[in-house]
């Protein structure tokens, strides 16, 4: 398994699973994204974003606006569900965005607890940058009711062993799986098969 950045092509896949998952797709940009792989199969396993906000007032070198950044939409398809694929997708935008010149990041979700694992700690509202408040009340008018604001500084992202190990095992525990097919998995009786083709003649 590896996880690297969304391609154009994947826009509708991305905008599909959004949907189907209930996730915030406001101001969507496919680039924003990146993507979970599953390098044998190249079957996608999850995704997830990074939105930067500006927030009207000056940075610190007093050039250019202050911007904040918000950890989003992040999704796992059923069936890669906990094999540490979100772990990975979340590590790798943190990574992106202390590439970009953040510390701290944020993000507004009603999964407190699953991103408290990594050092995500639950914050007052007052506390979040303006454009952030704003988007808090949007997000639980719109997607998720539940929604509540963590922040993380980045050097305090933590990921435990066991899910390094099971994103690592995710792949060979997946080809395991699709090799177990079984004749009745086609809807083949076994027992009065004769496995012989019909030409028609």
């Amino acid at each position: 398994m590896y996880v690297r950045d969304a391609k154009n092509r994947e826009e509708v896949w991305l905008l599909d699973h959004i949907e189907s998952m209930g996730l915030d797709d406001t101001a969507f940009r496919s680039r924003d994204y990146v993507v979970a792989i599953n390098e044998v199969s190249g079957e996608k396993a999850g995704f997830g974003r990074i939105r930067v906000h500006k927030t009207g007032d000056e940075s610190s070198d007093g050039e250019r606006p202050s911007e904040v950044c918000e950890l989003t939409s992040i999704g796992v398809l059923e069936g890669w569900r906990g094999q540490g694929v979100g772990a990975h997708v979340i590590e790798r935008l943190l990574e992106y965005a202390g590439d970009e010149g953040f510390d701290t990041v944020y993000s507004l979700t009603g999964e407190s607890a699953y991103l408290a694992q990594f050092g995500f700690r639950r914050i007052d509202a007052e506390r979040l940058p303006e454009p952030l408040r704003e988007r808090l009340s949007e997000k639980r008018e719109r997607t998720d009711p539940d929604a509540v604001p963590l922040e993380i500084d980045i050097d305090r992202f933590r990921m435990s062993d066991r899910l390094r190990e099971a994103f690592k095992r995710a792949s060979e525990r997946r080809e395991e799986e699709s090799t177990d097919e079984t004749a009745e998995d086609f809807g083949i009786d076994p027992n009065t098969a004769t496995y012989k083709y019909d030409t028609g003649r």
